[in-house]
């Protein structure tokens, strides 16, 4: 699977069990979805059967699970089924649901990750628009002493600590160095429960779906035998001996069970971002509060940004040099305007440009404040954009690209000596009858500086 496309699933399929809150029985259908669709839910049981984004914005409940609301539309406990929609890289699916929550099945992500798998994964022609973390982020609730750490890294890795005054679950520790990893190591961990929380749960209206079979159910603080016989038959459970701590259904399935499925919560919650993350995750004591309050965090500073600049490691070779670009360009001092390309995909093309103050436009724009003219950052945009036309034919130096059209060119801010534009060029539509029609943006230190859109013609040389 190609980790730079969009996927969505093969097959459409249904899972059916209890709610945990409500104690219903829900059938929830996961649905294939086109192109940048994302992951959206539908309440087939509601009026108009309406349907909202699974994004952060819509949290409105953190009480044992996650909950969104947008109008009449609420759903809860959807942070299993996100975490394996988001570990599997399905980028775009519609989850229809006839009851106000997922159903819990045994409390861990194992049955959609295997309905997920069993149906396979469709790649689409889309590229995937990833959130890249750029500089720490970092997210605290001093009270709790919770606290998420979110580093720059190529990839999406979580490490998570949790802790609790318990003689039964104390310090734990769980680690996710890929997602390749996350059907084997992370997704059957099941969700937990403390035995002193359930009366507390039950009298909060939730909990009405939970049994032995979908939580680990720690029993930690010696209570009275009569006392232990009340919440198992509120929980309809048999009774067990009140002097016996520990785990009362079975034990765990690995040592460190309870912190990967913390760990589930946390790719699940973040999955409300919207977009694919690239970042090192490190979490400590978190919950969904937190989780969520990271999610719409990123989502606000994704808003403030249409589109993240392309990252510029100048120790990673160039795809392609001056030299190689010289070969395919017919431009030449003083007006090749681009030094190398970084980055080149199907329908994405990323090129740099240092600029000195040695440029010879400097010498009439301007002599007393260098600014390099916005002309030629569009013109700039332009090579690089007839570089990925190229890209697409046999032969490409035997080809040249001829602008047709420039539309919505906008400055933004002024580019002087000393910057490194990074342009980032992409196709808007497929190629027809050999015209392009690409949209190109600018950046210098993170920032936009100049966006224009571009149709070009390739036509071959005489």
């Amino acid at each position: 699977m190609n980790m730079s496309k969009q996927n969505t699933i093969k097959h459409a399929f249904t899972l059916s069990g209890k709610g945990l809150h409500s104690g219903l029985e829900v059938t929830l259908s996961f649905l294939p979805a086109p192109e940048n669709h994302g992951l959206k839910i539908k309440r087939v049981d509601l009026n108009g059967k309406p349907v909202m984004d699974a994004v952060a914005e819509y949290v409105t409940e953190t009480t044992r699970g996650t909950v969104l609301k947008k109008g009449e539309i609420q759903v809860s406990t959807i942070e299993h089924v996100l975490s394996a929609l988001y570990a599997l890289g399905v980028d775009n699916c519609m989850l229809e649901v006839n009851a106000p929550e997922f159903p819990i099945l045994d409390g861990s992500a194992k049955y959609f990750v295997e309905g997920i798998q069993q149906v396979g994964i469709e790649e689409q022609n889309a590229e995937k628009d990833y959130y890249i973390v750029r500089k720490k982020i970092e997210y605290s609730v001093p009270e709790t002493g919770a606290k998420i750490t979110i580093l720059p890294d190529d990839t999406f890795s979580v490490d998570v600590h949790i802790g609790f005054n318990s003689t039964v679950l104390n310090n734990q520790f769980a680690s996710l160095s890929s997602l390749d990893n996350y059907a084997a190591e992370i997704a059957n961990s099941r969700t937990f429960v403390f035995v002193h929380e359930i009366e507390p749960l039950i009298k909060m209206n939730l909990i009405k779906g939970g049994d032995l079979k979908n939580a680990i159910v720690i029993y930690d603080r010696l209570v009275s035998q009569e006392n232990f016989d009340k919440l198992a038959d509120l929980m309809h459970q048999p009774h067990h001996d009140a002097n016996k701590l520990g785990y009362m259904n079975g034990g765990i399935k690995f040592a460190n069970e309870p912190a990967c499925h913390k760990l589930l919560d946390i790719i699940g919650d973040l999955a409300l971002i919207g977009k694919p993350l690239r970042g090192k995750v490190i979490a400590t004591y978190p919950g969904h509060k937190i989780n969520t309050d990271v999610a719409k965090l990123i989502r606000k500073e994704i808003k403030k940004q249409e589109i993240h600049a392309p990252i510029y490691d100048d120790t990673i070779p160039p795809v392609l040099d001056v030299n190689a670009i010289r070969k395919l360009l017919p431009h030449r001092w003083p007006f090749l305007m681009v030094d190398k390309i970084i980055e080149m995909r199907e329908k994405v093309i990323v090129g740099v440009k240092n600029v000195t103050v040695n440029e010879t436009f400097f010498m009439g724009h301007f002599p007393d404040e260098p600014i390099m003219p916005g002309v030629l950052l569009v013109e700039a945009m332009a090579q690089t954009g007839g570089l990925l036309v190229l890209n697409s034919v046999e032969d490409p130096e035997t080809y040249s690209t001829y602008f047709l059209k420039i539309d919505n060119v906008k400055f933004r801010q002024k580019v002087v000596p000393g910057d490194t534009v990074i342009f980032h060029l992409e196709m808007i539509e497929p190629m027809r009858r050999g015209c392009a029609l690409m949209r190109g943006r600018a950046f210098v230190g993170g920032k936009i500086v100049t966006e224009a859109e571009f149709m070009a013609q390739i036509v071959k040389n005489k």
